[in-house]
């Protein structure tokens, strides 16, 4: 799969959850996360997309750098949680997430695919992800796994 251009939303490091604005054209702060909670990586979107959620699809950055806002970044998709949520009102969407690593990246230039990436941190981001939902009322739930070469397959 060739490289895809991601919209970065909330950088790495951030407590501050921002959300880009389509009418406004800008981006808005939505949240602050708990105290001691933060973005493991650079999160953000693909844009020309919809996920089940009606959003443009998630995709966290799996890199060395920390960027802002409204940055692009060529990225390559390495995999993707095929995920659902499960609202306050008890409505459950599809809200899957996708993991990719930037072209430029020297730390994780050998990493192609979900498996090439440390158990350890596949772990602490299906723990992000339902620690992040379970701040808004919402339960997250991991259904499967994927590869890259599914997950290209889930964009297109």
């Amino acid at each position: 799969m060739k490289p895809i251009s991601i919209t970065i939303e909330t950088p790495k490091g951030s407590n501050h959850k921002y959300d880009y604005d389509p009418e406004l054209k800008c981006f808005k702060l939505k949240k602050i996360l708990p105290a001691g909670m933060v973005f493991p990586f650079d999160f953000g979107f693909i844009p020309g997309t919809r996920g089940g959620d009606g959003d443009p699809l998630d995709v966290m950055v799996i890199s060395e750098i920390s960027t802002f806002p409204g940055c692009i970044i060529d990225c390559r998709i390495i995999g993707a949680f095929k995920a659902q949520q499960t609202g306050r009102d008890g409505k459950t969407i599809r809200n899957d997430r996708f993991f990719a690593v930037p072209e430029v990246s020297q730390f994780f230039k050998d990493v192609n695919d979900i498996k090439d990436i440390s158990q350890d941190i596949i772990n602490q981001l299906e723990n992000f992800f339902k620690n992040y939902t379970a701040q808004a009322g919402t339960k997250f739930e991991v259904l499967e796994k994927v590869g890259a070469a599914a997950a290209g397959k889930m964009i297109h």
